[in-house]
């Protein structure tokens, strides 16, 4: 995993993606500029034995892509890390950036997109140019038993990923939703509403019902924090 993480850092594939992240990364937002954003693609982040795996869109320009972890540096962030010390999925309710001691339990998290897309918005060339690492990453976490979908982007790369992996296409299409379940191979899925702020200031999505998706990993992971040969929580 570590050599996977590696080189998706030193990915360049998406011409406009890596102008873009570059562009923010040296015109940094006022309140950042005394940093040093990242400014670079992101992998993933959380434990390698994963059972639960919760599945984004792109890093946000001055979030992940400044601070170089997923999901990290935004309101985003603080709404998803603040549900999973609740749920006992992670040491700190707070991420900040790489390296400050952070912890997740039996969850990993990443995105189907690994730069920071204008206006958030990828385009189907760049979600393309993604797919192999995304693939790469769910083969090599081989005791995944659910996959936890953080918007319809993220949904829709889910079924991409287990069409990849040989679970075959899916008719009907499950259509996303927050709280539907997707049953198929290699993993089922768990649609949640993306944690974003124009879903968590208007109230579509409520720490309630964050935490109720949760849950819901859990009991389908079984015990996420046990992974194979441990005696204790994994890191």
């Amino acid at each position: 995993m570590g050599e996977l993480d590696a080189a998706v850092t030193r990915c360049r594939r998406c011409p406009r993606l890596v102008a873009w992240r570059e562009e923010v990364a040296r015109e940094r937002r006022a309140a950042f500029a005394e940093e040093t954003y990242w400014g670079r693609p992101l992998p993933g982040f959380g434990d390698e034995h994963a059972r639960i795996v919760l599945l984004g869109l792109a890093p946000a320009s001055h979030g992940a892509n400044r601070t170089g972890r997923m999901f990290t540096g935004d309101r985003s962030c603080d709404f998803l890390y603040a549900a999973l010390y609740r749920a006992g999925l992670a040491s700190s309710p707070e991420s900040r950036r790489r390296g400050d001691g952070l912890e997740l339990y039996g969850v990993r998290i990443t995105a189907p997109v690994r730069c920071a897309p204008p206006a958030n918005k990828p385009t189907p060339q760049e979600r393309d140019n993604c797919l192999p690492w995304s693939l790469r990453e769910m083969q090599l976490l081989e005791r995944v038993a659910v996959v936890v979908c953080l918007g319809a982007f993220a949904w829709d790369a889910g079924l991409r990923l287990r069409r990849a992996l040989g679970g075959g296409p899916q008719r009907p299409r499950p259509r996303f939703g927050h709280g539907v379940e997707a049953a198929g191979e290699p993993w089922p899925l768990l649609g949640c509403f993306h944690p974003s702020q124009q879903n968590t200031f208007t109230g579509k999505l409520t720490p309630a019902m964050l935490d109720g998706v949760l849950v819901r990993a859990i009991e389908l992971a079984g015990d996420p924090m046990q992974p194979a040969g441990s005696g204790g929580r994994a890191g």
